[in-house]
This record gives structure tokens, C-alpha cells and sequence, in this order.
């Protein structure tokens, strides 16, 4: 068994997993230790300026410090010392002039020096960890995983291991900035040039990725995850209802539609949602929506599993 601390740092979100994992010939098995998730906008403005906001650093300093302590105090609990830690950042800390700031600051927090990875790599470690429990579901093969965050979306096909895959700049706080930030609701004037930006990326993803060879769409992060909480009129967040859901197309739909035309006040009483997510959740469901009717999906498997659990496994 090996105890080992996950960090992914978002556009939109720092989570930590800590785990233990156990080798075996059926794959192994990972355990939760800790799983904690903290929205800290890292990616504000970063579209707009290209560089990453001093407060906006500072909240995601804030948070990686807590997590430092956690990391130390199970590290110490099992009897382990400082445990194997790796932190990876994607398309906000990718996309900014100043990136190097957070890079010493999460060198400082947490003694390692943070992997700012491409798209492609984001979109194989997000492969890996969403797909490992699907085989007890048997669900067609290839699947298409699609993981949508905050700066981008990756998109990767494969059966047992990622054999296409490409990332591109349609994120649930990208689009929001870009197209979905006046008005409350937004006109559907806005809806229509995010709908037409987010079409075009995927007719770009299709460049590269065969999608019409896709047999089962695996959809995950936190606005897959809270369109389904919604869908399944969940009272709360239950990751443990909203995990593995299959939650169809025309669902998908008509959820997205009462987002869109929901005001900021009508978003933030549902339930299921992250405070955080209410101003960008729109724009991170139409992006989920167009998936579905560009790519002619009828359903999405929605798993809690993402990125994060694949940068635990790659520490085995």
C-alpha cells in the first residue's frame, strides 16, 4: 500500500486527493484519504491579460496551504513521513506570461516543483482516471472522455489507454468571460456567440480525434457533475448518486435551457451547487449540450473520477 497526495490546480479550482493505492493484477485499487476541492478562480481574467491576477494567486496560495498541513499530518498518521506528492497545473497557469510566480509559490507551500502540463497530458491523465472502474459497467467501447474545466476541454478516445486526444480553449470560465458575463440572465445574443465559438472548437477537436468512433461518452469535472446533480433533482451534492449516472441527452438539454435563462439569484438556489460555480456553471453545461448534439450522443456517463485520481495512480 502506498500513500501518495494528488494536487490539480485548475482555471477555476485547486483539489487535493490523498490516497492509498494498492498494486494488483486487476488493475489495484485506489482509496480516498482526503478529497477536498477549493474554488479559487486562479484563472480570472487570464483570457483577457494573459497573465495570472496577484489575488488570484494569493486564494490559491491560501488554499494550497491547507493542504500542505493535510498532507503532512496523514503523512505523519501513517507512519509514512512526507508523502509522494505531485502537483500539476493546466490551462490557466499554461496560458499565462507570469506563470513562474506560481511556480515559486508552490515550490515554497509544498516542496516540489508544480508540472504545468500540456493538454495532451491533461487529457491522458484524465483518460486514466475516469476509466478504471468503468469495466464492471461494460459500457461500449471506445469511450469519449470529456473532461470540461475551467480554461479548456480535453477530449480523448480510447478503449484501455488514450489513442487520440487534443485540448481546446472552451472552459466553463473562458466562455463565461468571454461571452456569458452581462446580463442576467445573458441575451441570447451572447448564448449564440458562445454556442458558435464553442462549435467551432469542435469541429477543431474532430481535426484529431475520430468522435464519431465513439461509443459511450464519459463526461467528467464540476460542471458535468453539477448539470447531473440537477438533472437527478438532487436535494444536495451526492457524489455518490451522481457517480457513474447516465444521464441522457434530452435531460442534458433542457437542464442547460434553465441555467441559461436562470438568473445569478434563481442559479445559486439549487442544491447541488458549488458557490463557486454559479457564475460560470452556463456556460460549462451549453459546453456539455453542444458535445452532445455536435457529436450525436444520446446519453453521458458521469464520473466522479477525473484528472485528479489519474495524477494518483501515475504516482504508483
Amino acid at each position: 500500500m502506498t500513500r501518495v497526495a494528488a494536487i490539480d490546480c485548475g482555471t477555476n479550482s485547486v483539489r487535493l486527493l490523498i490516497a492509498d493505492i494498492a498494486p494488483g493484477a486487476d488493475g489495484g485499487a485506489l482509496t480516498d484519504v482526503e478529497r477536498r476541492m477549493e474554488i479559487v478562480r486562479l484563472g480570472e481574467g487570464v483570457d483577457r491579460t494573459g497573465r495570472l491576477a496577484p489575488a488570484a494567486l494569493e486564494r490559491t496560495f491560501t488554499a494550497m496551504r491547507g493542504y500542505a498541513e493535510l498532507i503532512e499530518r496523514h503523512g505523519a498518521a501513517a507512519g509514512q513521513g512526507p508523502l509522494k506528492t505531485r502537483v500539476v497545473a493546466t490551462s490557466a497557469t499554461r496560458d499565462a506570461a507570469n506563470r513562474s510566480e506560481f511556480v515559486d509559490g508552490v515550490v515554497e507551500i509544498f516542496g516540489v516543483v508544480p508540472e504545468v502540463i500540456s493538454g495532451d497530458e491533461e487529457a491522458a491523465l484524465s483518460f486514466a482516471g475516469a476509466t478504471r472502474e468503468l469495466a464492471g459497467l461494460r459500457p461500449a467501447r471506445p469511450y469519449l472522455v470529456v473532461d470540461i474545466g475551467g480554461g479548456s476541454t480535453e477530449f480523448v478516445l480510447g478503449s484501455s489507454s488514450a489513442d487520440a486526444a487534443r485540448s481546446v480553449d472552451i472552459g466553463c470560465v473562458r466562455m463565461t468571460e468571454r461571452h456569458l458575463k452581462d446580463g442576467d440572465p445573458p441575451s441570447p445574443e451572447h448564448i449564440a456567440d458562445a454556442v458558435a465559438d464553442i462549435d467551432a472548437a469542435l469541429d477543431r477537436v474532430r481535426e484529431v480525434v475520430p468522435v464519431d468512433e465513439a461509443r459511450t461518452l464519459v463526461g467528467l469535472a464540476g460542471s458535468v457533475t453539477t448539470v447531473a446533480g440537477i438533472a437527478l433533482d438532487l436535494p444536495e451534492y451526492d457524489p455518490a448518486r451522481i457517480h457513474l449516472s447516465r444521464i441522457t441527452a434530452d435531460r442534458v438539454h433542457e437542464v442547460t435551457r434553465r441555467l441559461l435563462h436562470a438568473t445569478r439569484a434563481e442559479r445559486a438556489e439549487f442544491g447541488v451547487m458549488h458557490p463557486g460555480r454559479v457564475d460560470v456553471i452556463g456556460a460549462g453545461a451549453l459546453i456539455l449540450d453542444r458535445i452532445m448534439r455536435e457529436y450525436g450522443f444520446g446519453a453521458v456517463v458521469v464520473s466522479e473520477h477525473d484528472i485528479l485520481d489519474g495524477i494518483a495512480w501515475s504516482l504508483l
